[in-house]
């Protein structure tokens, strides 16, 4: 028996704030590391996440019913490849610049666990337009995270917003903090943003 279809509001509300992947799961925090010291890297990163995602449990939904059990896992890894070597062969053609910015962290998508987590948990057992509502959202609330990390990042960091020079933080006034733009600097920025959310919504378990 198939379970119950969730509403689109409480789906929505799911992956932008209640089981958010970054501030809720702590999933997927690798590309934090990875692409947050500049807001475009991060934008191109998520947007070809989201789309991943989306595409992913849309299809893992559609298949769910011709999927033998004991070898979904393959098909899904199967899927999710298929969708993250479109989305590198399009910006290896159109975006040559971004691709080598971002290197191998586009392929890499493949072995992240939110999408993985989304198709398992969601789309292998939810009809096809809610599954691709989950995935989308999902992504879009993994993008919203980031994005608000990488501003910081770079802020701190290179004075700069998407590359365009910010009053104030690019002027001699303003100490570059030059540790944002490193590992470190992410570590430090996600366990803020985590922290602030947290405090803002706290575990359901943590206020019993």
């Amino acid at each position: 028996m198939s379970p119950a279809q969730p509403s689109t509001f409480k789906i929505v509300k799911d992956g932008l704030w209640d089981n958010n992947p970054i501030f809720r799961q702590v999933l997927g925090i690798c590309s934090t590391l990875a692409v947050t010291n500049l807001v475009l890297n991060t934008f191109v990163m998520c947007a070809s996440l989201t789309l991943t995602t989306a595409l992913s449990c849309l299809t893992v939904s559609l298949l769910r019913n011709w999927t033998p059990r004991r070898i979904r896992m393959m098909v899904q890894t199967l899927i999710i490849a298929f969708y993250v070597i479109l989305v590198d062969l399009g910006l290896r053609a159109y975006w040559p610049e971004m691709s080598r910015n971002l290197g191998p962290y586009v392929g890499l998508i493949i072995t992240n666990c939110i999408i993985m987590g989304r198709c398992e948990a969601f789309a292998g057992s939810h009809a096809p337009v809610p599954s691709f509502i989950d995935g989308f959202f999902n992504g879009l609330g993994y993008s919203v995270i980031l994005l608000l990390i990488a501003t910081i990042r770079e802020l701190l960091g290179m004075g700069t917003f998407l590359g365009f020079a910010v009053p104030y933080f690019s002027s001699p006034a303003w100490d570059k903090w030059i540790i944002m733009v490193m590992p470190p600097g992410a570590f430090f920025t996600l366990a803020c943003v985590i922290w602030f959310f947290r405090t803002i919504k706290p575990d359901v378990e943590g206020a019993k």
